[in-house]
């Protein structure tokens, strides 16, 4: 799934325990432009450098999936969990150099058709 907006915030790395770390993004998303929704998405582990060229105010275009998972608390309650889990994030309409990748290189096309003058065999 892809989202595209505002970057409205941005947090630290939170290492919740020793080998566990996240990273919040916030995107204002303006569907309806009167009535904007703030999206929270989180990355984890090594994808939490993903956030790291990205500043608050930058449009970017959010990758994401869609987890949930169920929770059943002391009282024996069930609860219920979603999470937009980030995987890749650009940044839009960047203009300075770093801030997004750059097209690889295309090499211009090689004429490999027969000398002028000379017959080609090839049936086609």
């Amino acid at each position: 799934m892809e989202i595209k907006g505002k970057a409205h915030y941005i947090s630290d790395v939170i290492n919740v325990t020793e080998a566990f770390r996240k990273r919040e993004l916030v995107i204002e998303f303006a569907e309806n432009p009167q009535y904007p929704e703030f999206v929270k998405f989180e990355a984890i582990q090594d994808r939490t450098a993903l956030m790291d060229g990205v500043k608050v105010g930058d449009d970017v275009e959010v990758f994401f999936n869609l987890k949930g998972r169920e929770w059943t608390n002391k009282q024996g309650e069930k609860q219920y969990f979603n999470t937009l889990q980030l995987w890749k994030v650009n940044v839009l309409g960047a203009t300075s150099a770093g801030s997004a990748p750059s097209s690889p290189a295309i090499a211009s096309p090689v004429d490999i058709s027969a000398t002028a003058g000379e017959d080609d065999d090839l049936p086609f």
